[in-house]
């Protein structure tokens, strides 16, 4: 069973199931709703009820000393409907609404995606949580001052932990610790979310993201953040990378691409192995771009990866019809142990 809930003053809409939180469902569906620790403890998703019932299946006790509850306020992170809802609820609506946090994590987990790809988790203090836009990224701050900046792969209806794809950079100091030294239960200093890398909703034009090597995380995140809220724009997902081993998420970025009829995927090997035995394009990913779209003034482009490709990709690509202003990137500066 679901019920319609109505926001005040937006008059944003959105489903809620009556097995999920007034909060997941607002984020499931896209809506930047504040919220802090998401168990009912900080009171800053707050909302007030205007008309309708909820019920609350933990009585979350610390939390409701935060709101006046007398007026109708609720705490939307352990609020259930039972019927239709009225909420007035304050929305984020400019990115710079969302609160940059400097806090300690711990590394929950660690794994290897390929030959120099690290996937790390990491889990922010109890009744902790980091609010952020799909795409956006954090930064690591090390015990000198110096800060090494990573870009959050997962989406944020999905922050239990936060993902990060780490390559390894000869020569890089941090890099080099995580594959050399750095170890589960480890504790690290993080301060985000940064950054303007995130889905504009302003058209329904199509996007073309343009990923290189562990450019791929936060055009995940997005994707995965699309997935989960149903929208049905056209994704031209081109990922470019050296050989086929470097393509460590390609699995997944099929299913998408099997599953969601809107998500094609086209992954570009720019020097293949022969052990490869590659049958799909090859070159340079923003040149495959070009060779299968010559004209993009009807798309939204999103670059991410070394700066190199993010220079090649926007000179080609507006030159080609593309607005500026529909070019969006995160351009990966890597810091050596000197910086």
């Amino acid at each position: 069973m679901s019920y319609k809930v109505l926001i005040t003053p937006s008059h944003h809409e959105f489903d809620v199931e009556n097995n999920e939180t007034l909060l997941d469902a607002g984020l499931r569906q896209g809506y930047m709703i504040p919220y802090g620790c998401r168990s009912g403890k900080c009171g800053m998703c707050k909302g007030k009820l205007v008309a309708g019932s909820t019920r609350y299946e933990k009585v979350p006790t610390i939390g409701l000393n935060k709101i006046d509850s007398d007026q109708g306020e609720i705490l939307l992170c352990q609020a259930y409907a039972e019927s239709n809802l009225t909420l007035t609820v304050r929305e984020i609506e400019r990115k710079e609404e969302v609160e940059v946090k400097k806090t300690p994590c711990r590394i929950a987990k660690m794994q290897r995606l390929s030959h120099d790809v690290m996937e790390i988790f990491l889990k922010l203090p109890d009744n902790e949580r980091l609010q952020f836009k799909a795409g956006q990224y954090i930064d690591f701050i090390l015990p000198d001052g110096r800060r090494r900046s990573f870009s959050l792969a997962n989406a944020p209806t999905h922050d239990e932990l936060l993902e990060l794809h780490v390559r390894k950079v000869e020569g890089g100091f941090f890099t080099t610790t995580v594959f050399e030294t750095m170890h589960e239960k480890d504790i690290l200093r993080i301060e985000g979310p940064f950054g303007q890398f995130y889905l504009r909703q302003e058209t329904q034009l199509p996007i073309i993201f343009v990923a290189g090597g562990t450019g791929f995380a936060p055009v995940k995140g997005i994707i995965e953040q699309a997935i989960t809220e149903k929208m049905q724009r056209p994704i031209h997902l081109y990922w470019g990378v050296r050989a086929k081993r470097d393509l460590y998420m390609h699995d997944l970025a099929q299913q998408w691409a099997d599953q969601h009829p809107q998500i094609h995927y086209i992954p570009v090997l720019s020097a293949p192995l022969p052990e490869d035995n590659w049958q799909g394009k090859t070159g340079f990913v923003h040149e495959v771009v070009l060779q299968d779209i010559p004209d993009f003034t009807h798309y939204e482009v999103y670059a991410c990866g070394p700066p190199v490709m993010i220079t090649a990709t926007q000179n080609s690509f507006m030159g080609k019809g593309l607005d500026k202003d529909r070019f969006f990137y995160d351009s990966f500066e890597f810091a050596t142990a000197q910086h």
